[in-house]
């Protein structure tokens, strides 16, 4: 196949949706399938305010259909719901051609925590965005379940996973130099430093030994302030990454939002065990495995996490591969690609009308 993959989440943007296409692209060439990529590098963009490594991409439905004859793709996948996600779903709806999408983010929460946008009207936006698909992709049970009890429909699973090579015990190495005199216990965050992360919940949490942050955002120099004694790290990757995670002793997961959590397969890659709230993500990776600990109390988790073997961590990590995970996306889409004609078209989907007294939100586009 000749796939179109057409996401809003891209370089130089470092997250988990941006890993998940990446090994995508990757396995699929393996398989001998030809992905091609529409992303913000290929658009005039400008950045989304107050998070300036997000780039919003200045396009149009037209725009994108004019780059289908040179892209010829035979199949669709929309990874984002923003600029390009929208113009290319209105591009696919008039061709009348099938596509799948993928839910990755709980947007609803996320613009809830910025503004004071109501979650049922973000969720009824998006319901009707991945109405429209043919098949709309999820990462967990318990994210499938939540989604089918607002109304979405044709929800396929779509796991993910982990390089094990690269995340991997550090075997009696002594940690990086960034990490040198820091007193053990090593508590690790990764991730964006962005107020849906809830980083601040791990740095207000009365713990032993040294608390570690890797990542940056928006949020960094209020984070840091809040909490002078954290070691903050910035953007690793790579090995660099990969010696930080062998090197700490709990992973400490404070998102209540993420539909996944690549991080916590790195960590359990790493042997390192995970702490968390007992929520979607954590519940389906960590829940019942005996290689973390999910509780409201987070600083109890974290605590009671230093017990757990790293063995037991590696094991469990090693039942994610980046292979099984392209047989369930491209498997998806072969199906969903197949009984695609009898998705019928829709109608405009736009953005719900402003609440009393606020400015209406801009239209979003049409189907």
């Amino acid at each position: 196949m000749r796939l179109l993959v057409a996401t809003d989440a891209w370089h130089p943007q470092v997250n988990g949706v941006v890993r998940s296409l990446e090994h995508m692209v990757t396995a699929g060439r393996r398989r001998g399938h030809d992905p091609v990529m529409l992303t913000p590098v290929d658009f005039a963009s400008v950045p989304l305010p107050g998070y300036a490594e997000i780039r919003l991409s200045l396009v149009t439905a037209r725009g994108v259909a004019a780059r289908f004859p040179g892209l010829a793709p035979t199949h669709v996948h929309i990874a984002t719901e923003g600029p390009i996600g929208l113009a290319t779903r209105r591009v696919c709806l008039a061709q009348g051609r099938p596509f799948t999408t993928s839910y990755h983010t709980r947007f609803p929460e996320y613009l809830a925590a910025r503004l004071p946008v109501p979650e049922r009207w973000s969720y009824a936006w998006l319901r009707r965005f991945h109405t429209a698909a043919s098949g709309t992709m999820v990462s967990t049970p318990s994210l499938e379940r939540d989604l089918a009890s607002r109304g979405f429909g044709r929800l396929m699973r779509w796991s993910r996973g982990v390089d094990t090579d690269l995340f991997r015990p550090c075997d009696g190495e002594a940690p990086p130099d960034c990490l040198a005199g820091l007193p053990r216990p090593f508590f690790l965050f990764v991730g964006r430093l962005a107020v849906e992360k809830n980083v601040e919940a791990f740095l207000r949490l009365d713990l032993p030994g040294t608390k570690l942050v890797v990542g940056d955002g928006p949020d960094r120099a209020r984070l840091a302030g809040l909490a002078p004694a954290a070691r903050f790290l910035g953007t690793l990757t790579g090995e660099a990454l990969a010696r930080v995670y062998a090197a700490s002793d709990v992973f400490v997961f404070p998102s209540l939002t993420d539909t996944f959590g690549i991080v916590l397969l790195e960590a359990l890659a790493s042997g390192l065990p995970v702490a968390a709230y007992p929520v979607t993500g954590p519940l389906d990776v960590i829940g019942g495995t005996g290689v973390g600990v999910l509780d409201h109390d987070l600083g109890a988790a974290a605590r009671a996490a230093l017990a757990i073997p790293p063995a037991a961590c590696r094991r469990e990590a090693l039942r994610y591969t980046w292979a099984a995970s392209a047989d369930q996306f491209y498997g998806n889409i072969e199906s969903a690609h197949a009984e695609g004609a009898s998705v019928p078209r829709r109608r405009r989907l736009g953005w719900p009308k402003a609440l009393p007294g606020q400015t209406p939100l801009p239209r979003a586009g049409e189907g």
